[in-house]
């Protein structure tokens, strides 16, 4: 992929991830009440009191509701190429202020790859403004793409030292969970040596992942499966996060592993 497309795609896509996180964020608010400031403040550190201050300023629910139109509309601007490097450094607080409400994450994983997506975005135009956006946007695709391959690296050698993982009885017990209830008891994955094949596919292809850095085919091959892979985590666990998350980074690893120098 070139420069110009790698970004239009990228920000396309992160825009739409935004976007739908946001959405969320607003349509929780009526479904959980758990969820409210005054519950989730208890956990914040009573010092520096103005810390809490200002914390409770910001997500009293007139101004948190502000807060989340203005993220919205940032990500609407940012999927029409209209976000500059006031916009990134406002994403990118807003980010950190959402981490802060939630205690650390609202989703997990998909949190994180969000606030990776964002510090590149930010990388990008920060560079950018200090010597041209080329390298800026270099950078930024840089940097995603080397956290985006650790990711997988990581969660696919630490699958790799389990047992659980090896045997296939750890893909079982994880679909019992999905959104659907357990597996029904004649389901094709209840049979070990399609849970093992299964299993050790995902291990092998997660641990493999900086591969895609040697060649641009290889690096389509390899977001190929990650998309089906996080298609089926939204299938069996609703998941839709992590899907567009994930899915948002893959412009910035195709530009890398096709770049020249």
């Amino acid at each position: 992929m070139s420069l110009s497309l790698s970004i239009r795609v990228f920000e396309i896509l992160l825009g739409w991830s935004l976007a739908l996180q946001t959405l969320e964020y607003l349509r929780v608010q009526s479904l959980d009440r758990i969820s409210v400031w005054p519950v989730l403040r208890q956990e914040i550190p009573a010092r520096p009191a103005w810390i809490k201050a200002l914390l409770d300023a910001l997500f009293a629910p007139k101004p948190y509701i502000a807060l989340l139109l203005l993220r919205l509309a940032l990500a609407m601007a940012l999927m029409f190429g209209l976000i500059g490097l006031s916009g990134a450094i406002l994403l990118f607080l807003i980010a950190l202020l959402l981490l802060l409400r939630w205690r650390g994450a609202f989703n997990g994983g998909s949190d994180f790859m969000t606030l990776v997506a964002i510090s590149g975005l930010l990388l990008a135009h920060t560079a950018g403004a200090l010597t041209d956006m080329s390298w800026g946007w270099r950078a930024g695709f840089w940097y995603i793409s080397l956290q985006t391959i650790s990711s997988y690296f990581v969660s696919g050698w630490v699958k790799l030292l389990r047992p659980e993982w090896r045997s296939g009885r750890a893909m079982t017990l994880f679909l019992d969970t999905g959104i659907y209830g357990p597996l029904p008891s004649r389901s094709i994955f209840r049979h070990p040596m399609l849970a093992r094949v299964c299993s050790w596919s995902f291990t092998v292809w997660e641990g493999c992942f900086p591969l895609a850095l040697l060649d641009v085919r290889l690096a389509w091959l390899f977001c190929a499966v990650a998309a089906l892979f996080h298609f089926l985590v939204f299938v069996f666990f609703g998941l839709n996060r992590f899907f567009w998350a994930w899915i948002a980074t893959f412009p910035a690893v195709l530009y890398c592993a096709g770049a020249t120098w």
